[in-house]
């Protein structure tokens, strides 16, 4: 009988401990602001009118995005929604982390709520007891890789009632290996194809980012990156890796395209099946370096014809990014293409101090674009992660890219006029790591 009761009250607590783990935060009441003492409210913020404005309760319209952080242990997180106020119309923008893209101007009529989901992937350094990624300087202390699962809510009107997080161990998750072309960029004006990557896919998918800029795939690897990756991966998740604009630099023995990198992209393909995964490669953007003619010229020597190589002995599906660039940037144009890169005039910005002018980083729109280079070549190959689109997602060709108007121009800049793209906090004026 004593033991019947004490399986009773053990499986009650069970019950609790799981039912507890689904947290829900009503914004129409105080939530505090996030804290060591206090582990979920608003963040960077200390203003006490953030939940009426974002309920639309008040009558001003949140003046700059609005952040929301939980503490919660690493993994995958479904993020539950109610969107929409009973006050005004709504248009609502949400990005996870570093400005990872969730929802796109989200609308809602005056009076209507409406509940979505997402799953984020939220981590922290540590792989175990006695390792942990070797991050870089600049990496310390960002969103990328804290404690926290931060959402930030933000567009012309955004407006949320409620969110609700809750662990997700369902969802399929996108690992992301790369550099700055890939890596969640934390600040504007910069962005990268991986952080809007998760736009397009619905919650059966999570992206996990774990690019970083300035990086090769020999240093993803000793700055123990994969074996991170490899603690959470499971079954039939997914690594993606694009590397080569930093690795044709490197010098000294054995380096090169068909040496240290191929040795280095056949550890990535050893390491990721030995657990179950799947893994494609991407070869590396182009530059925006134009021949005469009209042509984009290749800068990446050998490289993207070395990691064809390595896939077709070791049979890795491959998007080929650095041959669909080159038609995207051609179709723009050498003065085009511009609008795809982070260059602008000094003073495009009110803390921007010189002139941008990076041939090789992506603004937000072209970071947009690229990312539907990538479902295409996802859709191209016949991958099962083409079941998991939106039912919003149309196909791309880079021959015909977005934003063009009637007279074939190009509007400079394409960022705030075709692709409104709410700006964060968060800017710099350096150039992020590699080229």
């Amino acid at each position: 009988m004593k033991k019947t009761i004490l399986t009773i009250l053990f499986s009650c607590a069970l019950a609790v401990t799981t039912h507890a783990e689904a947290k829900t935060y009503d914004f129409n009441k105080s939530v505090g602001v996030y804290s060591s003492a206090n582990d979920a409210g608003w963040d960077f913020s200390d203003a006490a009118d953030q939940g009426a404005r974002l309920t639309g309760r008040s009558k001003a319209l949140p003046s700059a995005p609005i952040y929301f952080s939980v503490n919660v242990p690493d993994g995958n997180y479904r993020v539950t929604l109610v969107l929409g106020s009973k006050k005004r119309a709504a248009e609502t923008w949400v990005r996870a982390e570093s400005r990872r893209l969730m929802l796109q101007g989200e609308k809602t009529k005056k009076g209507e709520l409406r509940t979505v989901s997402f799953v984020v992937n939220k981590r922290n350094t540590v792989i175990d007891d006695k390792q942990k990624v070797r991050i870089k300087p600049g990496e310390v202390g960002s969103l990328t890789w804290d404690d926290k699962l931060t959402l930030e809510f933000c567009g012309a009107a955004p407006a949320v009632q409620s969110v609700t997080i809750e662990p997700d161990t369902t969802a399929v998750t996108l690992f992301l290996c790369g550099n700055s072309t890939v890596v969640d960029q934390g600040r504007e004006p910069w962005a990268s194809w991986g952080q809007m990557f998760p736009r397009w896919f619905t919650d059966k998918v999570c992206v996990a980012n774990y690019g970083e800029s300035g990086l090769t795939a020999t240093s993803f690897l000793a700055q123990l990156r994969l074996d991170k990756i490899l603690s959470e991966i499971k079954k039939g998740d997914y690594v993606f890796c694009e590397f080569g604009h930093n690795d044709e630099k490197e010098k000294g023995p054995g380096r090169g395209a068909w040496y240290h990198y191929s040795m280095a992209l056949k550890t990535f393909v050893d390491r990721v099946r030995d657990k179950g995964g799947n893994i494609i490669f991407c070869t590396p953007t182009q530059r925006r370096f134009f021949e005469k003619d009209g042509t984009v010229r290749n800068t990446h020597g050998d490289f993207p014809a070395a990691m064809k190589a390595v896939a077709e002995r070791e049979q890795v599906p491959v998007i080929d990014l650095n041959a669909t660039t080159k038609t995207l940037f051609e179709a723009m144009g050498e003065d085009g293409c511009r609008n795809l890169l982070v260059h602008y005039p000094a003073g495009s910005f009110p803390w921007q101090e010189k002139a941008f002018a990076d041939n090789t980083h992506f603004n937000p729109f072209g970071a947009y674009e690229l990312s539907k280079l990538i479902v295409m070549g996802l859709k191209q190959m016949g991958s099962p992660l083409v079941s998991y689109l939106k039912a919003d997602w149309q196909d791309f060709s880079p021959s015909q890219p977005d934003v063009r108007t009637d007279d074939g121009v190009f509007p400079s800049p394409a960022v705030g006029k075709f692709f409104p793209w709410p700006e964060s906090i968060f800017n710099d004026n350096r150039k992020p790591d590699g080229n």
